[in-house]
């Protein structure tokens, strides 16, 4: 005997409640996009589903989640799925339930930089190129993802984006309406100019369009509810950290160098830029710290001490406990695993490298939050 219609119709509508749209991680229900879900005599299930552009990359994604789903449900012989494209009306109000602001003209605003936010945001800069900032970047990002975080990095560095090859990130963002959806790689979201340029093509923009496109990367970028946010700075002091300070005062100052003198003096002057900007500096990690031999020596390539002399420097600066977070030594699988778009914190997570990241990892991960200037939702008896 088979279950009454109205009893499968209401687990078929329980089992899309489960399915979440790849893209913005909620319930395709919840979003809209399930125009109807009917179940017909034979006892297939005819479902009806708007994805927010005609193009959508992820559709097969959808149909194959929709399937599985259903297909579980007791009394369903089968799953066949119409898809449409939403409206711009639809699109609109689904862009406003998303930013939780309604009313035409309202301003997007940036969800990292609002008083009730709990992201941790780390800009991770450098005072010059060449130190393997972007290799640091991505591994605490996959790393911090591989811990269960919900993270996303903004790729600031305009001129020099090498975020998406390093991280595997070869999706493109779609758009609802002037909302962007970033791409995702290892359970970590990103953006960066990069997916947005016709192949290699160079980007020569002065400060007002650098300043724009890091505001339209925190804002008009859909990111969900981050635990952690990451921006791999360009080197040196210019026009995006000064936008960073502006637009993100918030967030805290991670500085990467080597154990060169020369390399080193130039990253103090990177942190300490936090006086100016009144950010804190997290920390400080040396990168290329020594090369292991096969015998079990190290050859310190770079000299030693860089980032010890940066981390005390910064301490005396700003008057307070600036520390040396880890050394990270020479590993040619850094350089294979980036090129490959697979960090070596998951590629190889035993390598000596991997898991002095991933240590970097656990500290900001599970350092105390600062609870000033944040609503408590406290209220006097």
């Amino acid at each position: 005997m088979s279950a009454p219609t109205g009893t499968i119709e209401a687990a078929v509508n329980a089992a899309l409640a489960t399915v979440n749209d790849p893209e913005i991680r909620r319930p395709i229900t919840e979003l809209g996009m399930v125009r109807a879900a009917e179940v017909g005599p034979d006892g297939v299930v005819h479902v009806k589903l708007l994805l927010t552009v005609a193009g959508c990359p992820l559709r097969d994604k959808l149909r194959s989640d929709i399937t599985q789903a259903v297909g579980r449900v007791p009394g369903v012989a089968g799953v066949e799925i119409e898809f449409g494209v939403m409206s711009p009306e639809q699109r609109r109000e689904l862009q406003a339930s998303l930013r939780g602001r309604h009313g035409a003209g309202a301003e997007p605003v940036i969800p990292f930089a609002q008083p009730g936010s709990r992201t941790r945001v780390y800009a991770v800069a450098s005072g010059k190129g060449g130190v393997g900032k972007s290799s640091v970047t991505v591994n605490l990002a996959a790393a911090l993802a591989a811990r269960g975080l919900s993270v996303g990095v903004v790729d600031a560095d305009i001129y020099g984006h090498s975020v998406p090859r390093m991280l595997g990130a070869d999706g493109r963002p779609t758009q609802v309406e002037d909302m962007i959806m970033p791409p995702q790689a290892h359970g970590v979201k990103v953006i960066s100019i990069g997916m947005f340029t016709a192949g290699n093509a160079a980007v020569v923009w002065r400060g007002p369009m650098l300043h724009r496109a890091l505001q339209q990367f925190l804002a008009d970028v859909y990111w969900g509810d981050l635990d952690v946010l990451l921006l791999d700075l360009p080197p040196g002091t210019g026009d995006v950290a000064i936008s960073l300070a502006q637009l993100l005062p918030n967030a805290e100052i991670l500085v990467v160098t080597t154990p060169q003198v020369a390399a080193a003096e130039v990253a103090e002057r990177a942190g300490g830029i936090a006086l100016q900007t009144h950010q804190r500096l997290v920390g400080v990690v040396e990168n290329m710290s020594w090369l292991e031999l096969p015998d079990g020596s190290r050859m310190e390539v770079f000299g030693s001490g860089g980032g010890a002399m940066v981390a005390e420097s910064l301490t005396r600066l700003v008057g307070a406990q600036v520390p040396l977070l880890g050394q990270i030594p020479l590993d040619t699988r850094v350089r294979e695993a980036g090129d490959a778009g697979r960090p070596i914190v998951l590629d190889s997570p035993t390598a000596p490298a991997a898991v002095a990241l991933t240590a970097v990892a656990d500290r900001l991960a599970v350092r105390r939050e600062s609870l000033v200037g944040k609503p408590l939702g406290l209220r006097p008896a």
